[in-house]
């Protein structure tokens, strides 16, 4: 295990404690010496990870930090490019501009060695079909998922008939072909599933809904017989 990956590896173990854990147990999960610990844990400190505790008091990590850039490995920054390059693709304007800006700040802060391997990547996104969202504005709806806030809708449904709605917005799909507003509907008592290009009224509503939208998406994984292994992370 070369240096980079144990500071990785140690990283990842302060984070799933969530209060101090003891350099032994540590030193034990990640099968190195207690010497190599106290010294790995220098060297992400001098890095700026806040990782606050002393030998015999036990460590923890403060939230914050973000990984330099040798902590990325040539199969992280592979996967970071390709799923940049499919959302500059297939994601709203907004979302195309931020993941083109995302790649730029990563090779602006990569070591030389990692950044031709960026730019030289062989991993490429096929072209796409622009997918229809109609008149709506995508960007608010994912506003509205962060803010926990209601919508209100008007949705034509696969006949054409129309009907208003107030909506919980949950989470968003993207697919190939189109996008997909998961959504706890206040009308049908239900979680309910909006195409993009159906909605042809789209109104962000100044209230929070009365629950949390983690609950919700836990309870509509559930609902959806979607199992741990299958959540995206």
């Amino acid at each position: 295990m070369s240096r980079s990956e144990r500071l990785l590896d140690l990283l990842q173990a302060l984070r799933r404690h969530r209060r101090a854990v003891s350099g032994q147990m540590l030193a034990e999960e990640l099968g190195i010496s207690l010497r190599t610990l106290y010294r790995d844990i220098a060297t992400l400190q001098a890095q700026g990870a806040d990782i606050e505790g002393e030998p015999g008091v036990g460590y923890i990590l403060r939230p914050g930090y973000m990984l330099p850039p040798l902590m990325f490995s040539l199969e992280e920054i592979e996967a970071l490019v390709l799923g940049s390059r499919w959302v500059a693709k297939r994601a709203d304007s907004q979302l195309h501009d931020a993941a083109r800006n995302a790649l730029a700040k990563i090779e602006a802060v990569l070591p030389a060695d990692l950044k031709d391997h960026l730019q030289t990547s062989g991993l490429l996104v096929g072209p796409a079909d622009r997918i229809d969202d109609g008149t709506i504005d995508v960007p608010a709806i994912r506003q509205a998922i962060r803010g926990e806030q209601k919508l209100k809708i008007a949705y034509a449904d696969a006949k054409g008939d129309l009907s208003e709605r107030i909506v919980w917005p949950v989470a968003l799909g993207y697919f190939e072909k189109l996008r997909v507003l998961i959504a706890w509907c206040e009308t049908r008592a239900a979680f309910r599933h909006f195409r993009t290009d159906r909605i042809t009224v789209l109104e962000p509503i100044d209230l929070r809904y009365p629950r949390r939208r983690l609950q919700l998406l836990k309870e509509w994984r559930q609902e959806q017989g979607i199992t741990d292994l299958q959540q995206p992370y």
